[in-house]
């Protein structure tokens, strides 16, 4: 069913040496396991310089695209990335010169752990619709919901097109708007501008009229959370210990709570002594992720509407840490780091695909 993973493509911020050979790629996430086995071929080799942000030259990068093309015009066969920020994982298609529409169930399968690739999210990279945009980038749940916007997803795109481009920034059309993408002087991290935080009840949005401070919504140890959206809507629990939380148990019921007729993503937030606001998530359409960018934004917004924190802080999620600015123009500013994990080949003719 999955064919052809090329590891020796590894890009990441996390630094090491990457060898030529015909490697076996054993994933192991939340008890899934899936096996990948290709030779590696010597012309997709990058090793990564001690920051790791070695860029490929530009004729391997026309060599990969050409093979991509290639790949893009044979029946059934579509090259993908695996892609992830701070453990939020992505199976990453590019569609911008061409592809199939795939159904919810090709979706759902891709994203399977147990039967499919598996991520978080499955991006599909699009021509721009706006004249003032790169491209457009596409964002399937793992449920097969598509979802406005998503903070990781853009840091991970952003790296790849800014490598492939030549380029130091990006405007990423969204189904939530343009998201500008610049890259950092010491080439670690991605800043994401994600746009307004948005705090109107309408604008969530809720199923009545609410302070959005303060929402008349309790479950069991939580209560009394914020609501924002930052492309996705998001309600955020202030706790005294995340530790302590049942996420699993609590967050589907809040993610389908009347209150949110688009459904919600479910933070729950502890203040640290220095200031870092320690936070898990419930994604809408996902469930618990290791890190969720735009739930980060939205940690920010409402700890500082609060009172609990400035206007900039860091967030410090299960998968690591990303910092965050609510800008004086109301815009929410995300910069982080990125992970290209490896490449391959799905065969959409195989028998659980098909159709």
């Amino acid at each position: 069913m999955w064919i052809a993973v090329d590891k020796a493509r590894r890009k990441t911020t996390n630094s090491r040496e990457i060898k030529a050979a015909a490697l076996v790629v054993t994933e192991r996430r939340r008890g899934a396991g899936m096996s990948y086995l290709m030779p590696v071929s010597s012309q997709t080799i990058l090793q990564s310089a001690p920051n790791g942000t070695a860029s490929q030259p530009a004729a391997a990068r026309r060599d990969i695209a050409g093979q991509q093309d290639a790949l893009q015009g044979t029946a059934g066969k579509l090259p993908f990335s695996k892609m992830h920020g701070l453990g939020n994982d992505f199976v990453v298609l590019d569609f911008r010169r061409g592809g199939p529409r795939l159904s919810g169930r090709q979706i759902r399968l891709i994203a399977d752990r147990r039967r499919g690739i598996g991520c978080d999210q499955l991006i599909i990279l699009e021509p721009a619709q706006r004249p003032d945009a790169d491209l457009f980038m596409r964002i399937h749940n793992p449920d097969g919901s598509e979802s406005a916007a998503c903070g990781n997803a853009t840091r991970c795109i952003a790296a790849r097109v800014m490598d492939e481009l030549g380029r130091q920034s990006l405007s990423i059309e969204t189904v939530a708007g343009l998201l500008s993408a610049e890259a950092q002087e010491d080439g670690r991290e991605i800043a994401v501008d994600m746009g307004p935080a948005r705090l109107d009840w309408r604008e969530i949005p809720l199923a009545e009229a609410c302070d959005t401070a303060h929402l008349p919504l309790a479950l069991g140890p939580l209560s009394d959370p914020v609501a924002v959206n930052v492309g996705n809507p998001h309600a955020v629990f202030f706790v005294p210990d995340v530790a302590a939380i049942d996420l699993a148990g609590l967050g589907p019921q809040l993610e389908h709570h009347p209150l949110f007729p688009e459904r919600a993503n479910i933070e729950i937030v502890q203040l640290l002594p220095d200031g870092t606001l320690r936070m898990r998530v419930w994604e809408r359409g996902a469930g618990i992720t290791q890190a969720c960018g735009s739930g980060a934004c939205a940690t920010l917004v409402a700890a500082a509407r609060r009172g609990l924190t400035g206007r900039s802080a860091d967030v410090l999620l299960d998968g690591g840490r990303l910092h965050i600015d609510w800008l004086a123009n109301g815009h929410v500013r995300m910069t982080g780091g990125w992970t290209h994990s490896f490449d391959g080949v799905i065969d959409l003719a195989a028998r659980d695909l098909a159709g």
